[in-house]
């Protein structure tokens, strides 16, 4: 098999930047070395494209607690074209250098401004081949609110929930309150095109709700307000694309929170030691499994995704499964619950990788 140059950018300006740089470390260490070449692209905080060694992306990891990112100084990247897709160069005194042509890109992004669909957009524009979702699954799986008219459209099983636009929140503001108020408590108020849980408030009574929505609206100014499942299960199933036929789904993961009132926030995300268990594969009957299982692939194939995703599900008292989110790019650290899963249904990290790879370089450019 012919040796393969890949492009992995990260970073980025949405708040998720150092989850992205962590996983892109992650990937840099794991990635097959006797098939693959790496070229890293980090993205400042304010947007810089900056080149990255693959050593020092290599070592990309917490360290003392604190999470990695993307320093500024270091030589400027740029995206050119090149025969047949796109080459990385270094921008030097005003010219380029050291440009390195490569085969895939692969979008470490989390969070608006590189999950979204807006680099996606940038590597089809350039005819290149890329790990993921396409510009339209990745834009609205981006947007809660769209992401859920989407899934509610398809007939896909969701919670109410309703969406608190900035010029409903200026113009409606009691009006908004008032369709809130018809849900039931609790609610989760969550930014519409945020990630790893940032911003996300639980509210319990009618008192917390303004708090819990300006809170979630300095992360963006989108807002949607979820009626909140109790007593069910939270279950993870990671879905890849199959060129050749339906998608396929991992065994099934499960949340076990220590404290039944908590949530799955950030916190517990990415420093979970003490606050989460990951069991995964989750203890399903068959019947519940299968249930599952064919709910996260029907919910990948109606969103258009390709590539991966994660889909998030809640298990109620009666084994109904319901749809809670579809996420483009889950987290992707070996740890994460994505990778997790998959090596439990046999595909370790690094065969995981390879597979999302392959499926990009052999996936058709243009419409499709």
């Amino acid at each position: 098999m012919a040796r393969q140059t890949v492009a992995l950018f990260f970073g980025g300006v949405s708040s998720e930047h150092s989850i992205s740089c962590l996983t892109a470390g992650s990937v840099a260490r794991a990635i097959d070395a006797d098939r693959f070449d790496v070229v890293g692209v980090g993205i400042t905080r304010d947007g810089c494209w900056i080149r990255i060694d693959s050593e020092e992306l290599a070592a990309y990891e917490v360290v003392d607690g604190h999470l990695p990112e993307v320093a500024p100084d270091r030589p400027a990247a740029v995206l050119v074209p090149a025969p047949g897709g796109a080459a990385i160069a270094t921008l030097v005194a005003g010219r380029l250098a050291d440009v390195v042509p490569f085969d895939v890109a692969f979008a470490l992004l989390h969070g608006p401004f590189g999950e979204d669909g807006t680099i996606q957009g940038l590597f089809e524009m350039h005819g290149v081949h890329y790990v993921g979702a396409g510009v339209a699954a990745s834009a609205i799986g981006m947007d809660k609110d769209l992401m859920k008219r989407a899934m509610a459209a398809a007939g896909l099983p969701v919670g109410p929930w309703v969406t608190i636009t900035p010029a409903r929140w200026r113009d409606d503001r009691d009006g908004a309150l008032r369709e809130v108020g018809r849900l039931s408590y609790p609610l989760f108020v969550k930014p519409a095109r945020g990630g790893s849980s940032l911003g996300i408030v639980k509210v319990d009574a009618p008192d917390g709700l303004l708090a819990a929505i300006e809170q979630a609206r300095r992360f963006d100014p989108k807002v949607i307000v979820e009626q909140g499942f109790t007593g069910v299960r939270e279950i993870e199933v990671a879905v890849l694309e199959d060129l050749s036929g339906p998608p396929r789904t991992s065994f099934p993961g499960e949340v076990l929170m220590h404290d039944p009132d908590a949530y799955y926030d950030f916190e517990a995300k990415y420093l979970p030691e003490e606050q989460v268990t990951l069991e995964v594969p989750a203890r399903l009957d068959d019947t519940a499994l299968a249930a599952i299982q064919e709910l996260a692939g029907r919910t990948f194939s109606a969103m258009a995704v390709e590539g991966l995703a994660r889909v998030d599900l809640f298990l109620d008292a009666d084994d109904k499964p319901w749809v809670n989110e579809l996420n483009t790019m889950p987290g992707f650290t070996r740890l994460s619950m994505f990778p997790m899963m998959w090596a439990a249904s046999g595909l370790d990290y690094t065969a995981l990788i390879s597979t999302l790879i392959d499926l990009a370089a052999r996936r058709p450019l243009g419409l499709r």
